[in-house]
């Protein structure tokens, strides 16, 4: 078992109080970090306040050379800190370094991103330009699902801008963030990027911090509305990237071969503990039987076990909390008799937090398995008849964040996505992400956009300057 340090004011600190990190695959205790509070947080948030003085003012260049250096330690260490992923995360190793991976190359793509001035006018009265600032000290709090990604999904746009960032990892998953943390400390100035770790209570810490900005949160809907309730009080700027109950509509002219694959995968990567994952989906009845039956099969031969073992594709829940909850779900739908096409029996012996492939067979619209986000490895197959009827029902949701659509008519599958209520809709493909291209969500699925210029400018004010030409002064 390892200790890990946390990164404050460039410095690897701990303060002796420890929390321990549990192996999900064995519930194992595989290492431990600093249980940070008040007092950790206030060391944190004023070096980044002193540091914001210069890196706010440091030449954009050499804020995007910061950031492409990251990228490339993450590149050059990822053989290392995709081990270190499966082991806290549970997510099988081709999945976690295509994680790294995919860190690696989202932050190097965001490095080379540009917040032009804008010309509001220039006539024989004035010139008006509009030109962004940065908001100042970012506090980042980071999910559990992703938190490699999620974390340099913060950390790059803040510093691009000129901000600089307090970072808190998820009390389950913080190992991996705070060795890059150990691995970068030297590849930006002290204090720019500094990253702590706690239990759950540090959060609304970081939220009603008087001397942070703005909060970039990723996780649930619940705990973004008491992130927005508790950044209300000094008016900080937020951005929230929140739960989703993401609907795939599968059109008649589908190729049932072709799309049973992708749409098991659309659902099941990361043992569906994604937030875009597709958690409800919906079949044409003309070849629901055929693709329901051909999703079945393929889900049969698919190995769930021990992320670091070969031949593993879904790893295990991530923790206890939340495996419980998908048990739960499991259990509601079967006190109400559904019919389960695959999986939907748990073993409790044995260590490690195992949910089988579950697939139930037409659920009924208001089944808790339908409307609520299930964040694991459960997929419900719905019957539908046409395509008013199937918009109304993937638009019925409290969410709004991504959904799907595959058929072999573009046009009609454009028709269709322009109708969904979601920040994201994808045609004959799913869970791709543009680091140019802004991600955000409709409804309570969030509020602000990451990624994209829309993301970058998340991290600052507009600032207009008018010169009135000619003045008699």
């Amino acid at each position: 078992m390892t200790d890990y340090r946390n990164l404050i004011d460039g410095e690897m600190i701990d303060n002796g109080q420890w929390l321990d990190v549990v192996n999900p695959a064995n519930e194992e205790v595989i290492g431990r970090v600093p249980a940070c509070g008040k007092d950790e947080l206030d060391r944190a948030v004023a070096a980044a306040r002193r540091a914001f003085k210069t890196w706010s003012k440091t030449p954009v260049e050499e804020r995007r050379a910061a950031i492409q250096k990251i990228s490339a330690i993450i590149k050059d260490n990822a053989d290392e800190l995709h081990r270190l992923l499966t082991a806290e995360q549970g997510k099988p190793h081709q999945q976690a370094m295509g994680e790294i991976i995919g860190s690696s190359m989202m932050a190097g793509a965001q490095s080379t991103l540009d917040l032009e001035e804008v010309i509001n006018e220039d006539s024989d009265q004035r010139l008006s330009r509009t030109r962004r600032v940065p908001v100042g000290v970012v506090g980042g709090i980071v999910p559990w699902n992703f938190p490699v990604m999620m974390a340099m999904q913060k950390i790059a746009p803040a510093m691009l801008s000129g901000c600089t960032i307090v970072l808190k990892p998820s009390p389950f998953t913080p190992l991996t963030t705070l060795r890059l943390a150990e691995l970068i400390k030297d590849a930006v100035p002290a204090g720019v990027v500094n990253i702590i770790t706690g239990e759950d209570s540090l959060g609304p810490l970081i939220t009603g911090h008087p001397d942070i900005d703005k909060i970039t949160f990723t996780g649930s809907t619940a705990t973004g509305k008491k992130i927005m309730e508790g950044a209300s009080k000094d008016l900080k700027r937020i951005t929230l990237e929140l739960g989703g109950n993401d609907a795939s509509i599968v059109l008649p002219d589908a190729d049932v071969e072709k799309v049973a694959e992708q749409l098991f995968w659309s659902s099941f990567t990361n043992a569906g503990q994604i937030c875009v994952a597709a958690k409800r989906i919906y079949i044409h009845e003309d070849i629901y039987d055929d693709l329901s039956k051909a999703i079945a099969e393929y889900a049969k031969g698919v190995k769930v076990g021990d992320g670091s073992q070969q031949g593993t594709a879904v790893g295990p829940i991530q923790n206890k909390k939340q495996f419980d909850r998908v048990c739960e779900l499991i259990q509601d739908a079967k006190d109400n008799g559904y019919n389960f096409l695959v999986g939907g029996d748990v073993d409790p012996s044995g260590s490690g937090y195992y949910v089988p492939i579950t697939i139930l067979d037409n659920p009924p619209e208001d089944a808790r398995i339908v409307a609520e986000e299930q964040f694991g490895p459960v997929m419900p197959l719905m019957k539908f008849s046409s395509d008013e009827e199937v918009i109304e029902r993937a638009n019925n949701s409290e969410y709004g964040l991504a959904g799907a659509v595959w058929t072999k008519d573009v046009e009609r599958g454009v028709k269709i996505a322009e109708q969904l209520e979601t920040g994201t809709v994808w045609i004959n493909e799913y869970l791709h992400l543009s680091p140019f291209a802004p991600f955000g969500g409709h409804k309570q699925s969030g509020f602000g956009a990451e990624y994209g210029i829309e993301g970058l400018k998340e991290f600052t004010y507009p600032q207009v300057i008018t010169v009135k030409k000619n003045a008699a002064v």
